[in-house]
């Protein structure tokens, strides 16, 4: 790696690694960050990573993705250090000093030693593995917090600390261990398996790119977020469309006749002037199970955009459905509560806790039937899965027959549809169905399909 060969592979393919992970790098980042090695040099890698960071990344909400790329393309070492088998006792004794002093280096040379004694498996050399999380297990370092806070309440460490305080900031060391075992771990696999294989597969995606029917909690609530910028970007983006479209198209007829005047060449093209009226909005949610994750971020998202619309009006379902409008106003403030006040507070089931759009679709074209006009656009947002019952295509025919468009955001993989109870390939014949798997496919489509 030392070469400048070696050193602009390693460069390179970071950048392609952080590309393929969503993260805009150009040509005059990747420019910066190899001034940047040159300049810091590999004897501080910490200094390094932060350099790198600062030249190729345009907020900190990417790190977690950098991070563990970095360490996959400018590891600490290569290849597994030479030593003696690894006593546990003896390790956690070192360790437990080395959390008391905050000794970075030494950390980092016990998780290289936890790495290599106890998180090996397998016993030929086609399976043979490095796992963090069975280091990690064997060492426990979680349960070292009592003794390491002792040890510093007896060197006299901590000064203005309180015993919350200090724990807090035992507690933050062993994560900081923690991390430093997972990325040994992660550099091991990488020398076996290929570093780009390991960056493509083991580093977790940024939270725009996480599928929504997989996302946790934790990564839910980073997206909400992103609203309000989303938002921004995303009403600035339907301002220039709307632009464009009150210009209008060229009127033949006068622009001929006012050719006359340079001996019938249009020279001055005339444009038939429009005055669009801003558009409504209607969404129709499945709120059940893992789907709401993604209902809900649709949600706040269009919220954040009302501004954009005559008329926004949104209505929530299981089995039964209930406009929620007036839920989502009061709750725009208290994203992560949103989903939890509107299962609370509408009706949304009838006499099972399972989703039936057939029921739901129906109840909306009998009750709410008025709030679809020539100037409305429907979204339903779902994912089709009928538990069996009937889809009632009827029902979506009547809606798409009274609204301007209807269009379907299924959250589910294409390759699902159809698939056990979907009954997506049937609504997808009466309405424009897509895929809408996160939140970097949902902004780009509502930036495609809202009205202007």
């Amino acid at each position: 790696m030392s070469t400048p060969a070696g050193v602009a592979e390693r460069l390179t393919s970071l950048v392609g690694a952080l590309r393929a992970h969503g993260i805009r790098v150009g040509t005059g980042e990747t420019v910066d960050a190899a001034q940047a090695v040159a300049a810091l040099g590999f004897a501080d890698r910490e200094l390094l990573r932060e350099g790198l960071a600062a030249t190729l990344l345009h907020g900190t909400a990417q790190r977690p993705v950098f991070d563990p790329v970095f360490d996959l393309y400018f590891p600490r070492g290569v290849g597994a250090p030479e030593t003696q088998a690894t006593d546990r006792d003896d390790l956690r004794e070192r360790l437990a000093a080395a959390l008391a002093a905050n000794d970075r280096a030494l950390m980092a040379g016990l998780a290289a030693e936890a790495v290599d004694g106890f998180g090996g498996y397998g016993s030929s050399p086609a399976s043979d593995g490095w796992s963090s999380y069975q280091a990690l297990d064997r060492i426990r370092p979680q349960t070292l917090l009592a003794r390491v806070r002792d040890d510093m309440r007896a060197q006299g460490g901590g000064p203005g600390f309180t015993d919350r305080l200090l724990e807090d900031e035992i507690r933050r060391r062993i994560e900081a261990f923690r991390r430093m075992v997972g990325a040994e771990a992660r550099r091991r696999v990488a020398e076996r398996r290929g570093r780009d294989e390991i960056a493509r597969r083991a580093v977790a995606p940024t939270a725009d790119r996480v599928d929504f029917l997989f996302a946790g909690k934790d990564r839910l609530a980073e997206l909400r977020r992103t609203v309000q910028p989303l938002a921004r970007k995303l009403a600035t983006r339907l301002a220039a469309r709307r632009r464009r479209a009150a210009r209008g198209s060229i009127d033949l007829r006068r622009t001929l006749r006012g050719s006359l005047s340079t001996g019938g060449v249009p020279m001055r093209p005339v444009l038939r002037r429009r005055r669009p009226a801003r558009p409504e909005l209607v969404l129709l949610c499945d709120v059940s199970g893992s789907v709401s994750g993604f209902s809900d971020f649709t949600m706040l998202l269009v919220q954040a955009l009302h501004d954009q619309f005559s008329k926004v009006r949104v209505f929530a379902f299981v089995n039964r459905i209930d406009e929620v409008t007036r839920l989502l106003v009061h709750g725009a403030a208290d994203a992560e509560g949103l989903g939890a006040r509107i299962r609370a507070e509408a009706v949304l089931t009838g006499w099972h806790g399972s989703s039936d759009y057939g029921v739901a679709l129906g109840e909306f074209a009998e009750r709410y039937g008025d709030a679809v006009g020539p100037r409305t656009t429907v979204f339903v947002l779902g994912d089709a899965r009928t538990n069996m019952s009937d889809p009632n295509l009827p029902a979506v025919r009547r809606i798409a027959r009274q609204a301007r468009r209807v269009y379907w955001l299924n959250p589910e993989a294409r390759s699902q549809w159809g698939t056990g109870d979907s009954a997506a390939p049937d609504y997808a014949e009466v309405v424009e169905m897509h895929e809408c798997r996160n939140a970097r496919q949902l902004s780009a489509l509502v930036g495609r399909l809202l009205p202007v």
